[in-house]
């Protein structure tokens, strides 16, 4: 199992499409064998399922992400744990122990300012400031 969470000096960034960097775990029997923090290199948005996906992420733990975001994911076969944060260490630590508290519904925090009649489906959170 691989875990990658967003991540800025210890937390958990809170805005999935404009992470830096994500400390990805390897998990092995229920624990932690390797941490490494990743540098993203710009990538952005729905670039970043791929970036995940060459790194043999399974499970990605982060704060806001919008919904182009979820669904690239999704259709990478990796699993979300949204809403979370804190020190990232910590979640990865809940998540083994099965008590991470996340939010299954987590979305966009458009800030409102979106134009009238978009939300995250309508342009996959590309061109506005959705998370």
């Amino acid at each position: 199992m691989k875990i990658a969470v967003t991540y800025e000096n210890g937390e958990i960034f809170q805005h999935f499409g404009h992470t830096a960097e994500f400390k990805i775990y390897e998990v092995a029997d229920g624990k932690v064998v390797n941490a490494e923090v990743v540098d993203t290199n710009g990538s952005g948005h729905g670039a970043l399922a791929g970036f995940l996906v060459q790194h043999g992420v399974d499970t990605l733990i982060c704060g806001g992400i919008g919904g182009g975001a979820q669904n690239a994911l999704a259709q990478a076969g990796i699993r979300l744990f949204g809403g979370v944060s804190g020190s990232a260490d910590d979640a990865v630590n809940a998540l083994l122990a099965g008590n991470l508290g996340y939010d299954p519904d987590v979305h966009c925090n458009h800030h409102d300012h979106h134009e009238e009649g978009h939300n995250c489906g309508d342009h996959g959170c590309g061109s506005h400031s959705c998370h």
